[in-house]
């Protein structure tokens, strides 16, 4: 069931006192067919998301993908100033080349690099303008696996 759409609300037996409540019958059973499709339309696809207990939407209700739709980054804000991400987060490799090739690189920035490490994967930070006012990645060597013991 889809959200409802004022369109299919129609006022026009409904605006005056002289109106016939006979044709005014269709109109009102259209407004309340409408706020029964408002009513159903919760949590359903075309609708509006639920919320919990906790006046939270519930996970099934939430994309499993977040895309900008404006060509801008997507910000994640929240008032702690901090982003916590349970378990794993994972980067999509980036080359040397790739990186570099970035306009838009800030500093605090982190990637994976495929190959910044003399040819072998690494991290990449980017580090405040250097002498220049350019901005550098730096790499973060990976150089020992981790072990349970």
């Amino acid at each position: 069931m889809g959200w409802g759409t004022a369109g299919n609300i129609i006022t026009t037996n409904l605006d005056s006192g002289t109106d016939s409540p006979a044709l005014a019958r269709a109109d009102l059973k259209s407004a309340l067919d409408e706020i029964t499709a408002i009513i159903n339309g919760r949590g359903s696809a075309n609708g509006v998301a639920s919320l919990d207990a906790n006046t939270l939407v519930p996970a099934s209700q939430l994309p499993d993908e977040i895309n900008s739709s404006t060509g801008q980054n997507l910000t994640l804000d929240p008032a702690t100033g901090k982003v916590s991400v349970e378990e794993v987060l994972n980067l999509k490799p980036q080359t040397v080349a790739q990186l570099n090739a970035r306009t838009d690189i800030l500093a605090g920035d982190i990637a994976f690099c495929s190959n910044g490490d003399a040819g072998t994967p690494c991290f990449a930070v980017a580090v405040a303008p250097d002498s220049s006012g350019v901005i550098q990645w730096y790499k973060v060597q990976l150089t020992t696996t981790i072990s349970s013991s």
